[in-house]
């Protein structure tokens, strides 16, 4: 069993209780609402698990990760008890060993962690999988990836003038979570493809170093989105290259609804996605050598570095690309490379 978690006396004053969570290092630079006791015991009420039952240890600092810690940044990111079960499965997945959680959280690539819910309970708990699924307005997306990341960086210990040292970072920092767009998609769902049953809800967690959007709102067949795709991807200073292939780590691809309704429908399954992605987001050594980290991160044994013909590919083999259908119309896709060593991690949300 884990400690009890300390508690601080302050006074009855929201604005006093924001400034002193602040001060103290736990927030992370937007306005939290304080955990006061009874707010706590609101959101461990939502779960069966013990409030000391230890989760892990969250790197780089080795903090002891305990639900009612997880119930603590929970509140603070302004999450419903509704919401716990995913926070917590999101906390146990970032804590399995290939996510590697301390090395992304203190990289300078600036990963972060984002949280793609797979299931029913997105729906019962409005978490947005369709139009602005990315941005803001809807209260589980914006908060339970928020609890997450208030959780690596409370109990990890990873902040900025710390151990923290992205470069720039991005918005993720902050929070990311979004759903898929079942009701659109024209394939099985993420958590089935990886061996869910159909009636179940899964959180994948995966370290990303950012968004990049692509348009295509010309094409119509699916060979022809695809062709945008690829190119899009095919993008000079992207460490995946040097990385991605040799540490099997994997690319998060988002397929707006137009855009995978029209792939399907020229007979395309998500595993052909997969194979056309791997095949086509390619570079030739001659346009990565001497550049990114040729210099200190070697490519795979497979690729002889000699040869300027030579193709190197994103990913270790097509399972390397994670394709989801996201988001509203518009005729926008995007793909989201994962940093160095993090590979993704898939966890069950019980307490439904």
């Amino acid at each position: 069993m884990g400690r009890r978690a300390r508690r601080h006396e302050i006074a009855a004053d929201a604005s006093v209780a924001d400034r002193y969570i602040e001060q103290c290092g736990w927030g992370d630079g937007l306005p939290v609402i304080a955990p006061t006791e009874q707010l706590v015991a609101r959101m461990l009420a939502a779960t069966q698990r013990s409030a000391h039952e230890v989760l892990g240890r969250m790197e780089p600092h080795k903090g002891e990760v305990t639900i009612e810690k997880v119930a603590a940044n929970a509140v603070m990111a302004g999450c419903y008890p509704e919401h716990f079960c995913v926070v917590l499965a999101s906390v146990k997945a970032v804590l399995q060993k290939q996510f590697h959680v301390g090395s992304s959280a203190c990289t300078t690539g600036g990963a972060a962690p984002v949280i793609i819910v797979s299931g029913p309970i997105a729906e019962k708990m409005e978490i947005n999988s369709g139009t602005g699924c990315f941005g803001g307005g809807y209260r589980a997306n914006a908060s339970i990836g928020r609890a997450l990341r208030l959780t690596m960086r409370n109990l990890g210990g990873a902040k900025p003038g710390g151990e923290e040292k992205s470069t720039h970072g991005w918005p993720g920092k902050l929070t990311c979570c979004f759903a898929e767009n079942e009701k659109r998609s024209p394939w099985e769902p993420l958590r089935v493809e990886a061996g869910y049953a159909r009636d179940a809800s899964t959180v994948t967690v995966v370290a990303v170093r950012g968004l990049y959007p692509v348009c295509e709102g010309t094409q119509t067949t699916g060979t022809g989105i695809l062709e945008t795709l690829a190119g899009a991807m095919r993008a000079m200073g992207s460490p995946i290259y040097n990385q991605g292939a040799r540490n099997e780590i994997p690319v998060v691809v988002v397929l707006g609804p137009e855009h995978a309704t029209e792939i399907a429908r020229a007979g395309f399954s998500k595993q052909e996605v997969k194979r056309y992605l791997f095949e086509h987001a390619q570079l030739p050594m001659r346009e990565l050598a001497g550049r990114m980290y040729a210099g200190t991160d070697p490519f795979p044994a497979s690729i002889d570095v000699n040869d300027p013909d030579a193709m190197v590919p994103m990913v270790a083999n097509p399972d390397g690309f994670i394709v989801v259908v996201a988001g509203g119309d518009g005729r926008h896709s995007a793909w989201m490379p994962a940093w160095n060593v993090s590979q993704s991690a898939t966890e069950l949300i019980d307490d439904i």
